[in-house]
């Protein structure tokens, strides 16, 4: 009997690019820079707002270029990773750090022309994600803690870009996006938790998939719901929302709630998957929501 050898595809250049930067991912992170964007500026300039997408895209991209070489190994134990770029042998640890510095240098690089403080917190976003949330990912579940300071920061980091400043505006963004980090990723944790126990990740905030992490998820739900509709008081400087947008930002904090008392109830994979779910589209809209209300409602 003649035998045959199969002989997987290479992946073309542009396919590796988009894994090794986690294109989706990082779109999704921009989606949020871009929103703050225009919140905090009083008219559109398209010469800062191509440099907040190449620098913000840059700097998500090089963050997990750095990221996947670090965790090269632990991401070959897992099924979800072990077709990553580098634990699958499509690209050498050298080319990826390499991508990574360049990406960084052009990142940092296009937010400094938008001004010095986008740059600044670029920079502070990339090093709390590669050189203080990777490594503590295997050692303690508040890893998750840290990781919601960078992840929390693209949100903030359009309206710096916007007015050049930090303040009372920016801090609120940052907020929301920190509280809403714990419900996300901790939905994500839940349904991967035998995963990423293959890797010794410790991603659940008591360790195992139980009441208490279910109470924690319903909690930060909660906190999220209530930050992002701070700006209907007005006592947020420039960053206000109509009461009729509030009303819509109630409503979509209730379906958040909702979503992780189905999980407190249940306790299942599916409400786990159901609750990340809608959590992405109560990001992504009440951030388009915030954007109609400056523009079309007020």
């Amino acid at each position: 009997m003649s035998q045959t050898t199969i002989i997987s595809e290479r992946p073309t250049s542009w396919l590796l690019f988009k894994e090794i930067t986690k294109f989706r991912l990082s779109i999704s992170v921009l989606f949020s820079s871009v929103a703050g964007y225009f919140l905090g500026a009083e008219f559109i300039r398209l010469d800062v707002l191509a440099l907040l997408i190449i620098g913000g895209y840059c700097m998500v991209g090089a963050s997990n270029v750095f990221n996947q070489i670090i965790e090269r190994d632990l991401d070959a134990l897992m099924e979800r990773t072990k077709l990553r770029p580098l634990p699958a042998g499509h690209m050498t640890v050298n080319r990826a750090l390499a991508l990574g510095l360049i990406l960084t240098l052009i990142g940092l690089t296009a937010l400094y022309w938008i001004n010095p403080k986008t740059a600044m917190f670029g920079a502070i976003s990339i090093f709390l994600y590669v050189s203080v949330y990777t490594p503590l990912k295997t050692k303690t579940p508040l890893s998750v803690f840290v990781g919601a300071l960078p992840g929390a920061i693209p949100f903030m980091l359009g309206w710096v870009a916007a007015a050049g400043s930090f303040g009372i505006e920016p801090g609120t963004l940052f907020m929301i996006q920190f509280f809403w980090q714990f419900p996300h990723f901790w939905a994500i944790g839940w349904f991967l938790d035998d995963d990423y126990k293959k890797a010794g990740f410790q991603m659940l905030p008591t360790g195992k998939r139980d009441k208490g992490t279910a109470v924690q998820i319903v909690l930060y739900s909660i906190w999220t719901a209530l930050t992002a509709l701070i700006p209907v008081a007005h006592k947020t400087g420039a960053l206000q929302i109509s009461l009729y947008s509030g009303f819509v930002v109630a409503l979509l904090g209730l379906w958040l709630i909702w979503a992780a008392l189905r999980l407190y109830k249940l306790r299942t994979t599916a409400a786990a998957k159901k609750l990340m779910l809608v959590s992405v589209a109560y990001l992504t809209l009440i951030q388009i929501i915030f954007i109609i209300d400056k523009f079309i409602i007020q």
